[in-house]
């Protein structure tokens, strides 16, 4: 017998995040300019979608400070992050004003206007195709209209709660 019509529960927040600190991911800084200036997050929720058309996502908790900025924004930069940027993932997944956020790092005005990250490992900038509301997060769909990829090969990921650094 299958499990058709079958009811199950889901599992509870803690077993869910406990089971995702295995998951290890990228790390990234995700970048948005607003009226009153750029707007940024720390993520690891990002992944591809499609390369046809070359379209990623990113996901934000609707409580976030800078979320009025990306509910708005048509544009954004997923920046993702070499083993040097530890510092500047914990600055801008912590509280500190976004002013000060962006004192730190080499960020540069993209091509949409949003910030990128000079020395970022990688950097694409999107233009937002779609969102959609699941749970606590809103799912920003973008298509990528730039990629700047670094020299360097070195990825920073997390991973069972702590930073990891994987080498090419």
């Amino acid at each position: 017998m299958g499990m058709m019509g079958h009811s199950f529960e889901t599992v509870e927040s803690a077993a869910f995040r406990h089971g995702m600190s295995r998951l290890g991911a990228a790390v990234n800084i995700v970048t948005t300019r607003a009226g009153d200036g750029p707007y940024g997050f720390t993520a690891s929720a990002v992944c591809s979608v499609s390369d046809t058309p070359a379209t990623l996502l990113a996901c934000i908790n609707r409580t976030s400070s800078c979320f009025p900025a990306f509910e708005t924004a048509r544009f954004f930069c997923v920046n993702t992050l070499a083993p040097s940027h530890e510092a500047l993932s914990n600055l801008f997944g912590g509280k500190t004003p976004m002013a000060e956020r962006f004192a730190t790092g080499g960020w540069v005005e993209g091509n949409t206007g949003a910030p990128v990250l000079e020395d970022a490992l990688v950097s694409f900038e999107c233009e937002l195709t779609n969102a959609l509301d699941q749970g606590t997060h809103r799912v920003l769909f973008g298509r990528v209209i730039g990629v700047n990829a670094a020299e360097s090969q070195d990825a920073l990921l997390y991973c069972a709660r702590r930073y990891v650094t994987v080498g090419a």
